[in-house]
C-alpha cells in the first residue's frame, strides 16, 4: 500500500494563520514550515519530491509534464480531464474544545494539501506495472463545505486525469492527520460516466497506527469472476487486510475479524465464585465469537482476562455505535444504573433483601418511582450517593420512575386469567417454545440411571378428566391436533440441583399441558413441576390442575409462576441470546472475512449486520458473563450459559431455523403446497406464525429475485468463490462444533442460496424483534412473568404450608423475584426493549441501497420489497382489529403488533429493525 508521509519541520509561524487563505495554493511556501513528501509505490508511479519555494523544480516538472499535486504523469494522447473528487465527512455532534482546536488544525493542513491523500484506482490495467492505471492527489480548501445535514462537511481534491486513464473502480485514501475521521462516501466528478460513487460510512484511521491506505471500491457490483483486471488485486488485498493472523490483542482502532470461543465470560482471577467454562468445545459446544486476543487470566490460562465496563471492549472499528446510538444507548444504560442502584441502597439498610409484601408496592414502582433513602452511615456509600445524586439531577428525576408495561395498562389483573397465561404462548415474547402434543405418554430422553424414570406423572387419565366437559379422549384430541405442550423438562432437569443450591433460588423443570377449545383459545389443563430423583422419590414429580377452590387456585397460580419462570429462562438464554444474537455473530464474521464489498451478497447483507457485534461484546461484559445481569435475575443463575450451550448441543439446526421449518419441527403447522409458504398452520390464529410468516414470504421474495439477478448463469454459485468459502467457513469456524453434523444446507443451487440467506436475514429483523421488543411490555410486570422464582410450593406435610394457608399472597409474593432483582431485570428489559431513533427498519432503503447500488433493477427489488412491507403492516392493523381472532384481539388485551415493521424510537412494542442491534 501507500506509504506516503509528508514530512513537517522547523517552528510554525503565529502570524501564518492570519495570513489571506487566497495567498497559499498549490506549491505556495508557507513561512514556518518546509513540506516534503517523501512517497514508495508499488504502482510504478513517479512521483517528485517537492521542497516548498522550489519554484524552479516546480517549473521544470510542469514544462515536461502535466503536474498533479506532487505526481508527474504523462498523457500518450496529450488529452486530459479534469476531475473532482468530495468526500464527505461526518463530524461528532457534540465536540469538546480540544474536538475543536483540532478541526482547526485539520482545516490548516488539508488547505496546504498534506492532510488527506487520494488514489484513484483504474478498472482498466496499466501496461507497465501490470497493475490498475493510478493518479493522486491531495485534499485541499481551509474550511470543508457545510451540507445542509448539521453534521455532514465536505472536502475536494481536483485531478488532472490522461483521457485513456478508464473508469476509477477504486480509491486508496491515506490519513496524514493524527486522528481518525468518518468517511460516509467519496463522489467523483467529471468522467464521461457521470458522476462515480464510492459507499464508505467508514473510520479511516491516521496512518500513525496503521500505514496502509484504506481501500474503498466503486458502488458497482461484482462476483469475484467479473471482477475489472484493475482492480482484482485490490479485492484480494481488502479480504486479507481485514483478517488478521489470529495472534496479539486487538487495538481499538483496528478492522481485524476473527474467531474465539466464549471465555471470556468468566473473572477467575477474582475468585472461584467468578470463574466460568469456556463454552465452544467438545464438552460445551457453542458458536464463536469475534476475537479480542486479550491475554490469558492469571488463573486459567484457558480464559481470557477481561475489561470490564465503563472501559469498551475491542469489536471492529465500524462496527461500533454510532453517535446517536451511543447516546441512546448510555441514557438506557444510566437508566439501569439507577434502578440497579437504588433499590441496593435501600436494600443495604435491612439484614436481608427485600420481598414485594403486597401488590400495591409493585404498582408503586409505576405509580411513585423508587425514592433514595440517605441513612447510610457508611463513608464509601455517602461519597457513592453523593455521585449518583449528581447524576439524578442531570438526567431528570422521571428516570427513577417505570412506565407502566403493555400487559396491564388496559386490565390490570389480565395475567391472572389462564387464557392470558396460554395466549402468550402464541402472542408473547417467547412465542416459539409451544409445541404440538403428537404422542402419548409423554417421555424424556434423558438417562434414566440419572434421571429417574422418563414417563411424565402426566397420565392419560388425568387428561381426560379435564377433558371430559369436551367430551373428547385423549387420542380423539392427538389426532385432530387439540392438545399442546411447553416442555423444559429435558432441557431444564438437568441442571435444577445445581440451581437451588444457589442461595434464593428454587426452580422446577416444567411440562405444560394445554387444550384448544372448540370456541378457539388454549386452556391449561395440567402442569407437571419435576425435581432431581432422590431414594425416597425416584419420580419426584408433581401435577397440578386448576380447581375452584381457593386453596387449588393460589397453588395452580404459584406453579403457573414457576412455568413463566422456566419459560423466562428459556427465552432470553436459548431462543433470544443464542439463536439470534450469538448465531448472527458468526455469519457478521465471515462475512466480512470472504465476501468483499463489491460482492451481492455482502451488499444484501450489509444492512442486517449492523451494531450486532457491540451489543453482543456489551452483553459479554455486563449481561451474560459471570456475576452479571442474567445470572443475578434469572433462576439459572451462574449456569445460565451453561443451559444455553446444552440448548445448542441438543437442539440448535441451522435448517430449522427457517421460520417454516421450525413451526413443523413443533407440530405448529403442515406442508401445504397451495398455502403461499407452502405451509399451514394448525391454530390459525398464532399471532407470532401468522404475522411472521407473512414478513418471511416478504423477505424470501426479495432474496429469490435478487440471487437470480446475480446468478443468471449455471454453476455461477458453485463457482463463486469468495460465496464457498463464505458457507464453508460459517460451518467449519463459526460453528466449529457443529461442522460435522449432516444436516446443513448444501450451497450449490440459486434456491440453496436464496434459503440460506432467507433464513439468515429472517433471524436478524423479524425473528429478533418478535423475542426482543416485548421483554417489557410483558416483562415489565414481575408477576405475569417471574424471571426467577424464591421458593418451591409448600406441600401438606410442610410447616411452610401452615404460612400459606394463613397468607397465600404473602407466599405468593414471596416466591418472586425480591424488590431488588425485580427492579434490576426491568431496567434491563426496558433498556433491551427501546428502540434507538437512528434505527433503520426492515423495507426502509438504507444508504447501502440507495445511490450505493449502481443497479436500477435492484432498486426496484427493495423497493418493492417496501411496498410489500406497508401492505404487512395493513393486513397486521386489520387482524388486531378482527374480534375473531381471540388471541391478538378482545378487552384489555394489548394488540400484537411485535412484527409491525415500522416503529418510532423508545418503548413502543413494536418495529422490526434490520439487524440485532439492542
Amino acid at each position: 500500500m501507500l506509504t506516503a508521509q509528508p514530512t513537517l519541520t522547523g517552528k510554525p509561524d503565529p502570524s501564518a494563520a492570519t495570513r489571506p487563505t487566497a495567498a497559499i495554493g498549490r506549491g505556495t511556501h508557507v513561512p514556518g514550515f518546509q513540506f516534503k513528501v517523501k512517497e514508495k509505490s508499488r504502482r510504478g508511479l513517479v512521483r517528485a519530491v517537492i521542497s516548498g519555494g522550489d519554484s524552479k523544480t516546480r517549473e521544470k516538472l510542469s514544462s515536461d509534464h502535466e503536474y498533479n499535486n506532487g505526481s508527474v504523469f504523462s498523457s500518450p494522447s496529450g488529452a486530459w480531464i479534469d476531475v473532482r473528487a468530495v468526500i464527505t465527512i461526518r463530524k461528532k455532534m457534540k465536540e469538546k474544545i480540544n474536538d475543536k482546536i483540532e478541526d482547526q488544525w485539520e482545516w490548516f493542513v488539508n488547505g496546504i494539501g498534506q492532510g488527506i491523500l487520494i488514489q484513484l484506482i483504474s478498472e482498466e490495467i496499466d501496461p507497465v506495472t501490470k497493475s490498475g492505471k493510478s493518479i493522486e492527489s491531495y485534499v485541499r480548501g481551509w474550511l470543508p463545505k457545510q451540507l445542509s445535514h448539521p453534521y455532514l462537511v465536505t472536502y475536494a481534491a481536483n485531478f488532472r486525469v490522461p483521457s485513456d486513464f478508464g473508469c476509477p473502480g477504486a480509491i486508496l485514501i491515506t490519513n496524514f492527520h493524527g486522528k481518525e475521521f468518518h468517511l460516509m462516501e467519496i463522489a467523483v466528478h467529471g468522467f464521461k460516466q457521470g458522476s462515480l460513487f464510492f459507499p464508505a460510512d467508514t473510520w479511516i484511521h491516521p496512518r500513525n497506527d496503521n500505514p496502509e491506505s484504506r481501500i474503498i471500491f466503486t458502488n458497482k457490483t461484482y462476483l469475484p469472476s467479473q471482477t475489472p483486471p484493475g482492480i482484482k488485486d485490490l479485492r484480494r488485498e481488502d479480504l486479507l487486510s481485514v483478517r488478521g493472523n489470529g495472534k496479539g490483542e486487538r487495538k481499538m482502532h483496528e478492522r481485524i475479524f476473527d474467531y474465539a470461543p466464549y471465555n471470556d465470560l468468566g473473572n477467575p482471577d477474582k475468585g472461584e465464585d467468578l470463574a466460568r467454562p469456556v463454552l465452544g468445545d467438545e464438552e460445551r459446544p457453542y458458536p464463536r465469537r469475534c476475537r479480542t486476543g486479550r491475554p490469558p487470566t492469571k488463573s486459567d490460562p484457558f480464559s481470557e482476562s477481561r475489561i470490564e465496563k465503563p472501559h469498551p471492549v475491542y469489536v471492529p472499528r465500524d462496527e461500533t455505535f454510532e453517535e446517536i446510538k451511543q447516546n441512546t444507548f448510555s441514557a438506557g444504560r444510566l437508566k439501569a444504573l439507577l434502578h440497579n442502584l437504588i433499590p441496593s441502597i435501600a436494600a443495604s439498610l435491612s439484614s436481608t433483601d427485600i420481598s414485594f409484601k403486597c401488590f400495591s408496592e409493585i404498582d408503586k414502582l409505576y405509580n411513585d418511582g423508587v425514592f433514595l433513602k440517605d441513612e447510610d452511615e457508611n463513608i464509601t456509600e455517602k461519597q457513592f450517593l453523593a455521585n449518583l445524586m449528581r447524576r439524578v439531577a442531570t438526567v431528570g428525576q422521571r428516570l427513577l420512575k417505570y412506565e407502566v408495561p403493555a400487559i396491564i395498562k388496559r386490565d390490570r389483573f389480565v395475567w391472572l386469567r389462564d387464557n392470558e397465561f396460554a395466549r402468550q404462548t402464541l402472542a408473547g415474547v417467547n412465542p416459539v417454545g409451544i409445541e404440538l402434543l403428537r404422542e402419548f405418554p409423554l417421555l424424556s430422553n434423558l438417562d434414566p440411571a440419572v434421571y429417574g424414570p422418563p414417563e411424565s406423572a402426566i397420565t392419560k387419565d388425568l387428561i381426560e378428566q379435564e377433558l371430559l366437559q369436551h367430551g373428547m379422549s385423549v387420542d380423539e384430541a392427538i389426532e385432530k391436533k387439540k392438545l399442546f405442550i411447553l416442555d423444559y423438562y429435558d432441557m431444564v432437569l438437568p441442571f435444577i440441583e445445581k440451581m437451588n443450591s444457589l442461595p434464593g433460588r428454587k426452580a422446577y423443570a416444567s411440562r405444560t399441558i394445554f387444550f384448544y377449545t372448540r370456541t378457539g383459545f388454549l386452556r391449561p389443563i395440567a402442569i407437571e413441576l419435576s425435581l432431581p430423583p432422590t431414594s425416597s422419590s425416584p419420580g419426584n414429580k408433581r401435577v397440578y390442575t386448576h380447581g375452584h377452590d381457593n386453596t387449588t387456585h393460589w397453588i395452580w397460580k404459584l406453579a403457573k409462576a414457576h412455568v413463566c419462570s422456566n419459560d423466562a429462562g428459556v427465552h432470553q438464554l436459548v431462543n433470544h441470546w443464542l439463536r439470534t444474537h450469538a448465531c448472527m455473530e458468526s455469519y457478521i464474521i465471515a462475512t466480512h472475512r470472504q465476501l468483499s464489498s463489491m460482492h451481492p451478497v455482502y451488499k444484501l447483507l450489509h444492512p442486517h449486520m449492523r451494531y450486532t457485534l457491540e451489543i453482543n461484546a456489551l452483553a459479554r461484559q455486563s449481561l451474560i458473563n459471570g456475576g452479571g445481569i442474567i445470572e443475578a435475575c434469572f433462576s439459572p443463575g451462574k449456569y445460565s450459559m451453561e443451559i444455553s450451550s446444552a440448548a445448542y448441543r441438543s437442539m440448535w439446526r441451522f435448517d430449522m431455523e427457517a421460520l417454516p421449518a421450525d413451526l413443523i419441527r413443533r407440530g405448529m403447522a403442515v406442508e401445504d403446497p397451495s398455502m403461499p409458504c407452502g405451509i399451514k398452520l394448525v391454530i390459525e390464529d398464532y399471532p407470532y406464525a401468522a404475522d411472521g410468516l407473512l414478513i418471511w414470504s416478504a423477505i424470501k421474495d426479495l432474496v429469490e429475485s435478487y440471487v437470480r439477478h446475480f446468478y443468471s448463469e449455471p454453476n455461477s454459485v458453485t463457482s463463486d468463490i469468495e460465496l464457498q468459502s463464505w458457507w464453508n467457513e460459517i460451518k467449519n469456524k463459526g460453528h466449529y462444533d457443529k461442522r460435522n453434523e449432516p444436516w446443513w444446507p448444501k450451497l450449490n443451487t440459486k434456491e440453496d442460496l436464496s434459503g440460506i440467506l432467507t433464513t439468515m436475514i429472517w433471524i436478524a429483523s423479524g425473528q429478533h424483534a418478535a423475542i426482543n421488543f416485548g421483554q417489557y411490555p410483558f416483562g415489565g410486570y414481575v408477576p405475569n412473568r417471574p424471571t426467577i422464582m424464591r421458593r418451591l410450593i409448600p406441600q401438606e406435610d410442610e410447616p411452610e404450608y401452615e404460612k400459606f394457608m394463613q397468607n397465600p399472597q404473602q407466599t405468593f409474593l414471596s416466591s418472586l423475584p425480591t424488590q431488588l432483582q425485580a427492579t434490576k431485570v426491568m431496567a434491563v428489559q426496558d433498556t433491551l426493549s427501546t428502540h434507538s431513533p437512528d434505527e433503520v427498519y426492515l423495507g426502509q432503503v438504507h444508504n447501502l441501497q440507495g445511490q450505493h447500488i449502481n443497479d436500477h433493477e435492484v432498486l426496484k427489488l427493495f423497493e418493492k420489497f417496501s411496498s410489500k412491507l406497508e401492505e404487512i403492516e395493513k393486513t397486521i392493523h386489520g387482524r388486531n382489529k378482527d374480534s375473531h381472532l381471540r388471541n391478538r384481539s378482545g378487552a384489555g388485551i394489548p394488540p400484537y403488533e411485535l412484527l409491525l415493521p415500522s416503529s418510532g424510537p423508545g418503548v413502543t412494542g413494536r418495529g422490526i429493525p434490520n439487524s440485532v442491534s439492542i
